[in-house]
Parts: structure tokens; C-alpha cells; sequence
């Protein structure tokens, strides 16, 4: 496995230099910032990433202010309540996407996200003080008791959200094959366990951010 060093100058050298390449890498956001964040916002922003999964992500941000409206602001509190009428008042809305068990996520996420909000405070709070040399714990947990928050959509959520991460695109599986880490896109615990050994590692290197290395790994490939 080569060091973040190495791999960092592979990727610059195909983005123009280290300058170019250090230019691209912004950090994440502060735990400060996470915490300050409406739980309603995060409710949206995993419904947005649900509703992107195997769809056109522009068709989605375009409609994105008739879900506003549909959701009702996504106030935990309010969708937690949607019963089976409210589901199929809202599959035949033609302001959002009408994909019953995506709206019916909602729901369940909004019950998912207040219970974390009682637990901790809210779930920028929760958040925020998950380590990130556990990563792949945080995003066991999105998808043991969130819906549909498993796999990349969980991924793109957190570092949506600001939340130091990796996410594990095309390009970053690439570079994790290449440096010998894993030998397919890992779907395993031992797998999962093996990328956050090597970040872990690549961030003692190089005090760089999870979010940093990410970036850096995908821009060696792509």
C-alpha cells in the first residue's frame, strides 16, 4: 500500500500540481457547525439522497421545492406522523417523486432521527461526536436503524451534511483495489473494516481529513 505522500502526488500530477490539487480538497465541516445544523435539515438531506438513489439527481434538485412544500419544511416531528393515508396522499403529489417506499422512508427516518435527538441532543450532535477513525460504524448505524440510509446513499448524506467522511465511489474503490487494500467493492464487515484501517492509516501520515484523503483517492483515478 502506498503512502498518502505517493498517492497524492499521483493525483496531482493529473490535476495540474500539488497547488491544483490542495485547492480542490476542502475540509469538513467543524463538529461546531454539524451541532448548529436543524435536525429538520438533516431529515431533508437524507430524503433528498433516498430519492436520488437510481434516479436523476437534477430532476430531483430541480422538484426539490415542491418536496419542501409536500414534507411540509421536513419537521421531524410532523413527518413522524404521516399515517398510510398521508403515504398515499402523498404517492399521487405530482410535486415530488411518487415512489411509495421512498416516501414512506421519510416517515421512518424522521422517527429514527428524533429518537437520536432525544438521545443525544439532535442528530447534528450525535453526529458530530461520532469519531471519524470509526466511520464505518456510523454508517452501520445509519443503516441498521435509519431506512434506505445503507450503502453510498448513507455516504453522500454525511459528507453532504459537512460530516468528515469517505465515500466510496467508483474511483475511490479503484484506488483502495490498486493499493491492495480490498479486491472488489467491499460489501463485508472485514471489508469495511480493512478501508478504515487504510484511511485511518493515510490520516496518521498525513493529518489530512477523511473527507481529504477521499478526494485525493478519487482524484488519483478520475
Amino acid at each position: 500500500m502506498r503512502s498518502f505522500n505517493e498517492i497524492h502526488a499521483i493525483a496531482a500530477e493529473r490535476k495540474g500540481g500539488a497547488d491544483a490539487l490542495n485547492a480542490l480538497l476542502e475540509p469538513p465541516s467543524s463538529a461546531s457547525e454539524l451541532m448548529a445544523i436543524p435536525d429538520d435539515r438533516w431529515l431533508s438531506c437524507a430524503a433528498k439522497c433516498i430519492f436520488n438513489a437510481g434516479f436523476n439527481w437534477k430532476v430531483v434538485e430541480a422538484m426539490w421545492p415542491g418536496f419542501e412544500e409536500a414534507f411540509e419544511g421536513f419537521d421531524p416531528r410532523r413527518c413522524a406522523m404521516l399515517n398510510d393515508d398521508d403515504i398515499a396522499r402523498l404517492s399521487s403529489d405530482s410535486r415530488i417523486v411518487r415512489h411509495g417506499g421512498k416516501i414512506r422512508s421519510v416517515q421512518e427516518n424522521a422517527v429514527f432521527f428524533r429518537e437520536l435527538a432525544t438521545e443525544h441532543g439532535s442528530v447534528g450532535g450525535f453526529v458530530a461526536d461520532w469519531p471519524a477513525a470509526d466511520y464505518v460504524g456510523l454508517l452501520a448505524v445509519l443503516k441498521k436503524r435509519g431506512s434506505r440510509l445503507g450503502g453510498n446513499t448513507g455516504q453522500y448524506f454525511l459528507r453532504f451534511m459537512g460530516k468528515d467522511s469517505f465515500v466510496l465511489s467508483r474511483d475511490v474503490v479503484a484506488r483502495l483495489i490498486a493499493e491492495g487494500v480490498i479486491d472488489k467493492e467491499p460489501s463485508s464487515k472485514s471489508a469495511m473494516a480493512a478501508v478504515q484501517a487504510a484511511f485511518n492509516r493515510w490520516a496518521d501520515e498525513s493529518g489530512r481529513s477523511m473527507k481529504e484523503i477521499s478526494r485525493t483517492l478519487a482524484m488519483s483515478i478520475g
